[in-house]
């Protein structure tokens, strides 16, 4: 499964989402290629999931990946239950 963690730059903030993703993943035993990315470079790939904020979400709608809405990128909490309530 891939996933990608987007922000608008793709380069701070995503990858902190990033990092707390795989954390997270591995503290649920998932397995995942997990990669930070842009919105704009988003668009153009196909992984099964997008993790993004709410505002960045608006751009990807209509994207064939399933979105996930994180609000803050470092709430460990907030991160591991939006991937449990989604990915299966």
């Amino acid at each position: 499964m891939k996933i990608l963690c987007v922000c608008g730059l793709g380069q701070g903030t995503s990858l902190i989402l990033r990092m707390n993703v795989e954390t997270a993943l591995r503290d649920l035993g998932v397995q995942a290629d997990v990669e930070n990315t842009d919105v704009s470079s988003a668009s153009s790939e196909n992984p099964e999931y997008i993790i993004t904020s709410n505002e960045l979400a608006q751009s990807l709608e209509g994207h064939s990946s399933k979105i996930i809405i994180v609000s803050n990128y470092f709430d460990m909490n907030e991160i591991k239950t939006a991937i449990e309530n989604n990915i299966k």
